[in-house]
């Protein structure tokens, strides 16, 4: 189980550094797109904090503990954090490299879930990473 631990650990900390980062971006996405922007990256940082806060629980359901500080987070997460000074092209990509990132490693969480026989956590994986490939399909069109 401690490799399953320590992979929904890191998705934990994946998920609050994406939190954080729409916010970011949320408060800080300027232009001619500014309103629908800004409104897609609250929706977006709103479904990542009900799943940050469900992979948490979920981890201590079976047995584990999850990082729950921001040192913890920044050691062990995929992601990086926003520089600050991204265009609203450059945070869509960032959220879109971040999407894909996570889906990949979701990918690889489920396997380690499914080989426990941990159906439960293998159900809410599968839903995240149906969301994420959504949110993939559609920020890749709006890049185009």
């Amino acid at each position: 189980m401690e490799k399953l631990y320590q992979a929904l650990n890191k998705q934990v900390a994946n998920l609050s550094v994406l939190f954080t980062k729409l916010h970011h971006f949320h408060w800080y996405v300027s232009g001619p797109n500014f309103y629908p922007l800004h409104a897609k990256f609250e929706e977006f940082y709103d479904e990542v904090n009900e799943l940050y806060d469900a992979f948490a629980e979920r981890l201590l359901m079976i047995g584990g503990q999850p990082v729950s500080n921001l040192k913890g987070y920044l050691a062990i997460t995929s992601l990086k954090e926003a520089s600050g000074t991204e265009k609203p092209e450059e945070m869509i990509g960032h959220i879109l490299d971040d999407f894909k990132l996570l889906a990949t490693e979701l990918k690889e969480v489920l396997f380690l879930a499914q080989e426990k026989n941990d159906e439960t956590t293998a159900d809410m994986l599968i839903t995240t990473l149906a969301s994420f490939e959504k949110h993939i399909w559609m920020l890749s069109s709006t890049l185009k």
